[in-house]
């Protein structure tokens, strides 16, 4: 076996370490039969198997295939978990880049699936092949890759080579210009005014003019144009045309042709002597110009991340020994004390320990409005500390924290694939070389069928073909707009966790909600009491709660919740008794109080009618009404209810308004869920449903209806999460909610839906303008370029004119997709 062959098959020479994952052990004796099995393979001299880790250490020597190893672990019963490996490429300048490096990274064994994404550099592959098997694909099709990072470096390292590339296209695009444009002038200046023909005959001489021009042309190709013969040459030899094979193909057919013409005209048919030493130079110059202004613009796609890595913060001021000391950020351990100052960004996630204060949380959920942190309270590293000091003990450091997730959700769905592009990746495999194929058509047919000089003319719209082919705007056209637009929706605090959910999310023509926590509040609260004539409310207030606060029922600690947040000192109780299925008595300050339902009150000889408009509204709107005596009177009527969110009736009307129909899927009863659904207008109700109950649902909606999207924060809505062809986990939620969800509403309110909605028809919306201007441009211009027009209007596209349409195509799309950092939330869906 060839060397070569060796390395596509991942093969590792001299000694190494190998570590495997490996899933499905249970006892030692799973570990032994791993170990008999990796050891009986040629070149394997020792292996560990640690079987609390789940993993296999491997000392090797000579030529180890790790697929080797992975068919020893799985012939043994046990398998190889696919992992994911981040590479970052360079090289890659067009979509016909893109299916390249995803068919060889796919032809290496162990691969599952490779995706690349064209505007972030980067390629996501899945599977158990060898990171140095697949450097070695990619390196095989013409590109250098390397291993992405952990933490924070990855995203610098990544910056810092995008703005030297940059700078380096800054200065190639300057020198190219300053030497091309005598060049323009003393060709095209001649065509264009004919007296600075005649004057360059009557001083330089035509001959010299040709001969400066090779100069100044020679130094365009040799300097700044050699980035397109290094990558695009090779490429070509391995009969793998790229963006670059075209434009290399296109300027040294018209360098070659110009040299000839000056320096042996006599080879070339009568007529047919002129040079074109401008259109090679001059292309260079734009083309660089493309370039850059598409780099530029790639960077604005991603300021996102940027702004998000920005939030990190760089130190912190950690307890050690009874004294508080700065430390970098990456030393900082889980359970350690921290003290953050007012005006500071929080380092890490923790909970509150000591002090009071406000704290800045619209980088997470959205809302501007700061939150009241006290002990006990929860803190998201990141967000910004106000007027307060406060210490906490850290919780969550490094890539466990909420920032950093936050940053990994994103960077994932930038990343993504969405179905709409599978149709660009297969017409773009082919579409390089189906260019080449028309740009050898119009040769031919104009070197057979054209007029004198039909050599000129054959060279002139061969190489106006390849220049204006280029596929860049068709690789930039959808995943430039998923990184604005996924970007876009962590700013408002709407994280996508998969792409895909960008344009599933569009389709979706039934929204379902849960309704505990999702409609609501998720808690009990009181949310009515009405008081006799001749009484005080917060008097009432007080005494009632004073009673219930010796009660450990939920409606009991909601109504004593309700009196302490109004400031209410409660008076002494005496004498409490709990009167099962009825309610309550005692004396408060020597006063007899009784609390508990109508018939508990009757019972006691209250008449209760006097509220009867009161109660009848109460049950319409789904709640229990308990009444209250105070010294042997009727004193109130009073409600506890799991209260609707504020947010929640202008998320209903926004989902509405947006064409949308709203179901409510809930495990609470029938009359309570009608109720709610009433005061919010939804349209359907399913309700007293276990988890499965909603899945079944939710299958039934979709038959009914079409796409839907399913909104929940519970253990028990993870079903439903994953069956939706959407999932909406609400911020506040459990982690199996979120992690079951595509799409996660940082703000916790039902408001967020409508926007991520919104978001998702923008998107698409922009995608399919995207692919409609560079499909249309290439379909419309590639015949022009190759002469269609001439024998009806005598019109033809200079190679000059086709470079400059061609860097202005990826320059649209790219600001076009630009236009998404401007959307806005969905009119009353702020969040």
């Amino acid at each position: 076996m060839s060397a070569a062959k060796n390395q596509r098959n991942g093969a590792l020479q001299g000694t190494q370490a190998i570590s495997l994952p490996i899933a499905g052990m249970t006892c030692a004796s799973c570990a032994g039969r791993v170990e008999h099995a990796l050891s009986k393979i040629e070149g394997v001299q020792s292996v560990n198997v640690n079987l609390a880790a789940e993993r296999a250490d491997i000392e090797a020597r000579g030529a180890i295939k790790r697929n080797d190893l992975v068919r020893a672990v799985e012939g043994a019963g046990y398998t190889v978990p696919a992992g994911v490996i981040d590479l970052s490429v360079e090289g890659m300048t067009c979509a016909s880049c893109v299916g390249r490096v995803e068919r060889a990274l796919r032809a290496v064994p162990g691969v599952l699936e490779a995706s690349v994404n064209l505007a972030t550099e980067q390629v996501r592959v899945r599977g158990t092949a060898d990171i140095a098997a697949l450097i070695t694909a990619i390196g095989h099709v013409g590109y250098t890759a390397h291993l992405i990072g952990g933490g924070t470096a990855r995203y610098e390292d990544a910056a810092e080579r995008k703005d030297l590339e940059r700078r380096r296209l800054k200065r190639d695009l300057i020198l190219a210009m300053v030497l091309a444009m005598p060049v323009f002038l003393l060709e095209m200046g001649s065509h264009l005014v004919p007296g600075v023909h005649h004057l360059i005959a009557r001083t330089i001489g035509t001959q010299t003019s040709w001969l400066l021009q090779c100069v100044l042309t020679t130094l365009v190709l040799a300097g700044p144009g050699r980035r397109f013969y290094r990558a695009g040459i090779p490429a070509l030899a391995r009969r793998a045309p790229d963006m670059n094979s075209l434009v290399a193909v296109g300027t040294l057919a018209a360098y070659t042709y110009s040299l000839v013409a000056t320096f042996a005209p006599w080879l070339l048919p009568a007529g047919t002597v002129n040079v074109y030493f401008e259109a090679a130079a001059v292309i260079v110059a734009l083309i660089l110009l493309g370039r850059y202004l598409e780099a530029r613009a790639k960077g604005r796609t991603s300021e996102a991340i940027k702004r998000l890595v920005g939030l990190q913060a760089r130190t912190a001021r950690v307890r050690r020994d009874a004294q508080a000391i700065e430390i970098p950020i990456d030393a900082v351990a889980t359970g350690d004390v921290l003290e953050v100052r007012p005006g500071e960004r929080i380092p890490v996630d923790g909970e509150v320990i000591e002090g009071e204060s406000f704290v800045d949380e619209s980088m997470i959920t959205g809302e501007p409005i700061p939150v009241g942190k006290a002990q006990g309270a929860a803190l998201v590293g990141g967000t910004v500390n106000q007027q307060g000091a406060l210490a906490f003990r850290a919780t969550a450091v490094g890539e466990a924290t909420m920032l950093a997730q936050i940053i990994r959700m994103v960077e994932q769905a930038q990343g993504a694939k969405l179905p709409i592009q599978a149709l660009v990746d297969r017409v773009t495999m082919w579409f390089v070389p189906a260019v080449f194929a028309v740009a050898v058509l119009a040769f031919g047919g104009w070197l057979w069928l054209g007029p004198s000089p039909a050599l000129t003319y054959a060279l002139v719209n061969a190489v106006a073909v390849l220049i204006i082919a280029c596929p860049c705007a068709m690789g930039l056209a959808t995943p430039t707009a998923i990184m604005v637009g996924t970007g876009r929706g962590a700013e408002l605090g709407i994280l996508f966790r998969k792409g895909e959910a960008l344009q599933l999310l569009r389709d979706a023509r039934v929204v379902a909600v849960d309704k505990t926590g999702t409609l609501t509040e998720g808690r009990p609260a009181l949310t009515d009491l009405q008081v006799m004539a001749g009484f005080d409310r917060a008097e009432v207030l007080g005494r009632i709660a004073a009673v219930e606060d010796k009660s450990e029922h939920p409606i009991a600690r909601a109504i004593a919740e309700a009196a302490k947040q109004e400031g209410l000192i409660l008076p002494s109780v005496a004498n409490f008794a709990s009167i099962t299925g009825l309610g309550v008595t005692a004396d408060v300050d020597g006063v007899p109080v009784q609390i508990g339902a109508d018939r508990f009150m009757r019972d006691l000889g209250f008449d209760i009618g006097v509220f009867a408009d009161t109660a009848d509204r109460l049950g319409r709107e789904g709640k229990s009404p308990l009444y209250a005596a105070i010294g042997g009177d009727l004193a109130a009527i009073v409600a506890v209810a799991d209260p609707i969110k504020e947010t929640t009736p202008a998320a209903i009307a926004a989902l509405h308004a947006s064409g949308l129909k709203v179901a409510m899927l809930t495990g609470d009863n029938a009359r309570t869920a009608e109720a709610i659904a009433s005061q919010l207008g939804i349209d359907e109700v399913v309700a007293e449903v276990l988890p499965e109950g909603k899945v079944d649902a939710i299958r039934r909606l979709k038959r009914e209806y079409g796409g839907i999207a399913f909104v929940g924060d519970g253990i028990n809505d993870a079903p439903a999460l994953a069956e939706a062809d959407v999932g909406l986990a609400v911020g506040t939620g459990t982690d199996i909610a979120i992690e079951a969800a595509d799409v996660v509403l940082m703000s916790g309110h039902l408001n967020g839906v409508a926007t991520a909605i919104g978001l998702s028809r923008a998107t698409i919306s922009n995608i399919r303008q995207n692919l409609f201007w560079a499909f249309a441009y290439n379909i419309a211009l590639i015949p022009v370029a190759a002469g269609a027009l001439y024998p009806v209007s005598g019109t033809l596209l200079s190679p000059v004119f086709a470079a400059g349409a061609m860097a202005m195509s990826s320059v649209f799309v790219l600001g076009n997709a630009l236009r998404l950092r401007g959307f806005q939330v969905v009119r009353g869906a702020r969040g």
